[in-house]
């Protein structure tokens, strides 16, 4: 057996040590000083590039953004519409989801991908297709308009994952209710529902958030008639300093850090590798 020198290993592992520490560090600075930029930002009342530091701190555009009368609109409007996007598409997909990771029939395969097809190339084309149809429906500048393009754009999420919570059930268990008289029903509602929750919350979470963010095509179907947090900022992107910006773009993560933290039990790997699987 060959000898292990101690002082050697020690520096190997030390090696190794400091190597992993750098890789982390530098996966922390790229990662999180986007956003601990947007803070320093958001509390600078002066600031001129090529500066790395504002030049003068305060709560000067913090007032300037809570004082426009757009803002609470904005706020209950997405909150709104995000709502009724994650009701309306569980509505719709889930009975999907549930008949997609339960029967095998020609074309399933198809069905699956094409849930993808509203993320596999730019947004924008979509919407500019979509707007010519909106058009000639009226639905231009309508609530109903600005629904259906969060819906479109959240059916990859709404469909594959709860697709998944349901492929991991056991039929045996549906079967084993069914035996003692529950109806499809209610063997639905009581033992697959329960038991798919967590993907289907996840599902639900990233449609939710998801719709909150959206900007680009609630502002070529919706706006000026529709106006969201999300659009807000765009305009406050381009009409103010960067500061500005960074006040709104804080104000808009918020619920989205409520959100997350209230579901987080539901948010793990597992519930949300489930729904990436084709059988």
């Amino acid at each position: 057996m060959k000898y292990l020198n101690p002082k050697r290993l020690y520096h190997a592992l030390g090696r190794r040590k400091f190597l992993e520490f750098s890789i982390f560090s530098i996966f922390l600075l790229f990662f999180y000083s986007p956003i601990l930029n947007t803070f320093m930002l958001a509390f600078a009342n002066v600031y001129q590039v090529p500066a790395v530091i504002p030049q003068e701190f305060g709560f000067r555009w913090w007032e300037f953004i809570l004082s426009k009368d757009s803002l609470m609109s904005s706020i209950v409007n997405s909150f709104l519409i995000a709502v009724v996007t994650t009701v309306v598409s569980l509505l719709v997909c889930i009975p999907a989801a549930y008949a997609l990771s339960r029967y095998q029939f020609k074309g399933r395969k198809i069905i699956m991908f094409s849930y993808l097809l509203s993320n596999a190339f730019p947004k924008m084309g979509l919407y500019v297709s979509m707007g010519i149809l909106f058009y000639k429906f009226n639905l231009i500048g309508t609530f109903t308009g600005v629904i259906i393009v969060h819906i479109i754009n959240t059916l990859m999420f709404m469909v594959w994952l709860p697709m998944g919570a349901f492929r991991n059930i056991h039929s045996q268990q549906e079967e084993a209710a069914r035996d003692v008289g529950a109806t499809p029903f209610q063997t639905f509602m009581k033992v697959t529902l329960p038991m798919a929750m967590p993907g289907i919350a996840v599902a639900s979470i990233f449609t939710f958030l998801g719709s909150l963010e959206e900007a680009e095509g609630t502002m070529l179907i919706g706006f000026p008639q529709i106006n969201t947090m999300a659009t807000e900022m765009y305009g406050v992107i381009n009409d103010y300093p960067a500061t500005a910006g960074a006040v709104f773009a804080l104000i808009l993560i918020i619920p989205a850090i409520l959100v997350i933290f209230i579901f987080k039990k539901y948010i793990n790997p597992n519930s949300i590798s489930g729904g990436i699987k084709v059988k």
